[in-house]
């Protein structure tokens, strides 16, 4: 037997849901109309799948969603909504295991399959969701992100050459190229050369042929 507890105060989304859950016999579904009915329900069946329409519900912040779905470690969850925002995709997905991804107008198949998976407390992120955090990844790495002398400087340690191979070719001194490493590395949130020779090729900045393994 599997516990659901719908967590969407769209009617019509609802009843499809409940409808779509109970062609199985040995399912058993819940309704929660607000965050505090919703705890209630976790309380009574910690193993539960949660399906969340974040956008209509009243959680404060998404932080919060995020200590209740800790608390009750043993749910799973289905997010479903018209719209979420990539940041919260992204934060979800790395911040916990217990989360599904799907969108209300993707297709009918990919609820099934997020619903499936959650009820073997298995992660299942749609097409759609997945597109949205490499977006938003490919934009955090935008080359905009440095100064054209930061680019230049990211370009030659993915192509493998030293500080002072770099300092040379720059007319500039180590102690300056230096500076500039510890810049990049602290705009990227990177400690090594590897995680900049991975941004580079991320960003576009170089290709696969122009640098060293």
């Amino acid at each position: 037997m599997s516990n659901y507890i719908i967590a969407d105060n769209q009617e019509l989304t609802g009843f499809a849901l409940q409808s779509l859950l109970r062609s199985d016999e040995d399912n058993v579904v819940y309704h929660a109309v607000d965050k505090a009915g919703l705890i209630q329900l976790l309380k009574e069946h910690e193993d539960a799948v949660v399906l969340l329409d974040y956008t209509l519900f009243d959680f404060v912040d998404e932080d919060q969603l995020l200590i209740i779905a800790e608390r009750f470690n043993k749910s799973y969850w289905v997010l479903i909504s018209d719209e979420l925002t990539p940041q919260l995709i992204r934060r979800m997905v790395y911040s916990s295991h217990q989360f599904c991804v799907v969108f209300k107008d993707g297709p009918l198949s990919e609820v099934r399959d997020a619903l499936l998976s959650a009820s073997h407390q298995n992660r299942f992120i749609s097409q759609r969701a997945m597109e949205a955090i490499i977006t938003q990844q490919q934009e955090e790495e935008k080359p905009d992100l440095l100064t054209a002398t930061e680019t230049e400087i990211v370009k030659a340690i993915a192509q493998g050459k030293t500080t002072k191979e770099i300092a040379n070719e720059r007319f500039s001194s180590i102690h300056t190229v230096t500076t500039h490493r510890k810049n990049i590395f602290r705009k990227l949130g990177i400690n090594t050369a590897h995680e900049v020779v991975k941004y580079a090729l991320r960003a576009g900045l170089i290709d696969s042929s122009e640098f060293y393994i």
